[in-house]
């Protein structure tokens, strides 16, 4: 990777991937680009930025050819919940987008990762251990739509030869910036609570395990296979990726161990505990790590040390 674009820089991984790369490729390299400006100000002031809506595909054309860029980095998308409340402009957002991202990389010979997720996975597929190849049906339109996009993805490496990668991201936690209406949202919200309140109430059952990942294992994933050697990559653009598997009485637990008096509830939310019911408890990502060596490096307890020691002080602050 030498020049750079992340379509929705400004979301909770765009953020911190642009800062990271900026300081790793240089200022100049990377273009953050985001549907509207004024929502991140270290991130358009720090940089190139651009504002760009994934979905005008000869926008993103236009600043490709202007950067001359050679990996575009596909962030943007609506997520679990709110694409729930609106699966038609989920659909605009996720799939046209990632068209545009392809048609784009097709026609100037560009390397793209997009991510998945585990929301690609459905009731029938089996819930530990999750196969790397296996039946996946998912029931939410965000599944569906990932599920589409790794096929898509798929398509344009085979018919066309674009260089396509990608990951099934899991929950993915964050001290950074707070996440944009996900299933998994609840143990980033969770560590905030136990900060600022002593207190959270919980909106998925205590016994519900999901997979989950500490942002900088999940920013080394996007890098580590952006720089892989391509004839190791048997599947490409799906890869399972795992760091931990927990459900929310075991994070409530860990967060009680340094802060005896934390207090947690629930009120359980339909619509979040079936789709979560819906996805793995934890994932086989041995082909991750034959691959292109993956090797995550954070498991509940060094997570919640540095979540909850870095949260302490950027709200001593305020």
């Amino acid at each position: 990777m030498k020049k750079i674009l992340i379509t929705g820089a400004a979301g909770q991984i765009g953020t911190l991937l642009t800062e990271r790369l900026r300081r790793e490729y240089g200022v100049e390299n990377i273009v953050a680009t985001n549907i509207e400006a004024g929502k991140n100000e270290p991130l358009e002031k720090d940089g190139l930025f651009e504002v760009m809506d994934v979905r005008d595909g000869k926008r993103l054309l236009e600043l490709s050819k202007q950067y001359k860029i050679d990996t575009i980095i596909n962030l943007a998308a609506l997520l679990s919940v709110v694409g729930e409340k609106n699966p038609s402009l989920l659909w605009d957002v996720n799939m046209n987008g990632l068209y545009n991202c392809l048609e784009v990389a097709h026609e100037l010979n560009l390397k793209l990762f997009t991510p998945s997720s585990i929301a690609a996975f459905g009731p029938q597929t089996p819930k530990d251990k999750t196969p790397q190849d296996t039946i996946q049906r998912p029931t939410s339109i965000y599944g569906v739509s990932k599920v589409s996009g790794e096929l898509l993805c798929d398509y344009y490496f085979r018919k066309f030869g674009v260089d396509t990668r990608g990951v099934r991201f899991p929950g993915l936690i964050s001290y950074g910036s707070m996440p944009g209406g996900g299933t998994t949202d609840y143990a980033v919200h969770i560590y905030h609570a136990a900060v600022k309140q002593g207190a959270f109430t919980c909106g998925l059952k205590a016994d519900t395990y999901l997979d989950m990942m500490y942002m900088p294992d999940a920013l080394d994933a996007i890098v580590q296979l952006c720089e892989a050697d391509p004839s190791r990559l048997i599947h490409r653009n799906a890869f399972n990726i795992t760091a931990m598997s927990f459900c929310p009485s075991e994070i409530g637990a860990a967060i009680q161990q340094r802060k005896p008096d934390f207090k947690l509830d629930y009120d359980i939310d339909p619509m979040k505990q079936a789709i979560a019911d819906s996805w793995p408890n934890s994932l086989d990502d041995s082909c991750a790590r034959e691959e292109w060596d993956w090797n995550p490096k954070y498991d509940l307890e060094q997570m919640t040390d540095d979540m909850l020691g870095r949260l302490e002080i950027e709200y001593e602050k305020k």
